[in-house]
């Protein structure tokens, strides 16, 4: 029952977002928390996405450049060319 409920260390990656964002039901939220209890490499991954979101807490994002757009959609190769 309870390896039923663990997520996979695939799914974590979303469903890390949902956990710091308080967007899991009680049995999604508790699967989590063992998981990161557990796995040393899905907790570094969490510990690393709350770093970065308290960094960006509170800061105000600069505005893109407008040209930016038409300047990486005029530099990206033609449609069906891979890269050398």
């Amino acid at each position: 029952m309870l390896n039923a409920m663990l997520p996979k260390c695939r799914d974590m990656t979303e469903l890390s977002t949902d956990y710091a964002e308080g967007a899991l039901s009680w049995r999604g939220w508790l699967g989590v928390r063992l998981h990161l209890a557990i796995c040393s490499m899905c907790r570094a991954y969490y510990d690393q996405l709350e770093r970065t979101r308290r960094l960006l807490r509170g800061r105000a994002l600069a505005a893109a450049d407008p040209r930016m757009e038409d300047r990486l959609l005029a530099a990206r190769p033609p449609a069906g060319d891979t890269p050398p």
